[in-house]
């Protein structure tokens, strides 16, 4: 009976948790400038699913507004697309939105829809143990509950500035990524 209790413990302390990631770029983006870092995207892909602690990343996800299809807009446009190639080249899935102009020069391209669609739809079809939301904005609070009534663990990750309160509580954990913005490389003048 002992030995059978072990093995039952070594095989919980084995099992893989399946993560899939779903990150609103702007908002990251954001989170990096104002700690004025480079945003290292293989770097933050493997904080998520190191396998030393069993997680398995299933997908990740980036949810990117793109500048509208104007010619005013262009040249943000190509450099925004060639990110865009780059994340897929390197095995990001990438859902993409054209964006609206706005006020004042910049435009919008709200993704939340999206991404709260996709990870439902995501979250039944691939059966995630984890769901990890790279986002601080609140209106994603509503979209954690659901994922956790599902029986999905839900983590956060934002820094403390960008995290709306509803969110931080809804879902099991919040992943602080200051101490990760930290370790990218410092922005240059040119990246602004």
């Amino acid at each position: 009976m002992k030995a059978r209790k072990t093995a039952e413990k070594a095989a919980v302390k084995l099992r893989t948790s399946r993560v899939l990631v779903l990150v609103d770029e702007s908002n990251v983006i954001s989170s990096a400038w104002a700690a004025k870092r480079s945003m290292e995207w293989m770097k933050l892909r493997d904080f998520f699913c190191d396998e030393t602690r069993g997680r398995e990343l299933i997908e990740m996800v980036v949810y990117v507004g793109l500048p509208p299809a104007m010619p005013v807009w262009q040249t943000e446009r190509e450099k925004k697309n060639k990110f865009v190639h780059w994340l897929r080249a390197n095995g990001f899935l990438v859902v993409t939105k054209d964006g609206s102009p706005g006020e004042e020069g910049h435009y919008k391209s709200n993704v939340d829809v999206m991404m709260a669609i996709d990870a439902m739809e995501l979250s039944a079809a691939m059966k995630p143990d984890v769901v990890i939301l790279v986002t601080g904005d609140a209106d994603f609070a509503y979209l954690a509950l659901q994922l956790r009534r599902s029986g999905i663990r839900v983590e956060v990750a934002s820094v403390a500035a960008n995290l709306g309160s509803a969110l931080k509580s809804s879902g099991n954990e919040v992943i602080d990524l200051a101490p990760l913005l930290a370790t990218f490389e410092p922005m240059t003048v040119r990246q602004k």
